[in-house]
């Protein structure tokens, strides 16, 4: 069972994905396309359900135009 004191880091790299994606105006498949990167696993990261690898949080990232850890930052 997970420890609850841990943080969910899935959900802050999702939450934050999802405010630097709007704040660029971009739709999720716009950011899927360009992060070469399928629009469901864009969708579940957004939603706190899927584990990206480091290489796609840097993709991702890159894309944004936003260094990588601020996709870290709670």
């Amino acid at each position: 069972m997970p420890d609850p004191a841990m943080q969910d880091w899935r959900a802050i790299v999702g939450k934050n994905v999802r405010r630097f994606r709007k704040q660029r105006g971009m739709t999720q498949e716009e950011l899927a396309f360009e992060s070469e990167i399928d629009l469901t696993y864009v969708g579940g990261i957004e939603r706190g359900k899927r584990n990206p690898s480091l290489l796609v949080m840097a993709r991702i990232a890159e894309v944004l135009s936003i260094p990588l850890s601020k996709l870290l930052s709670d």
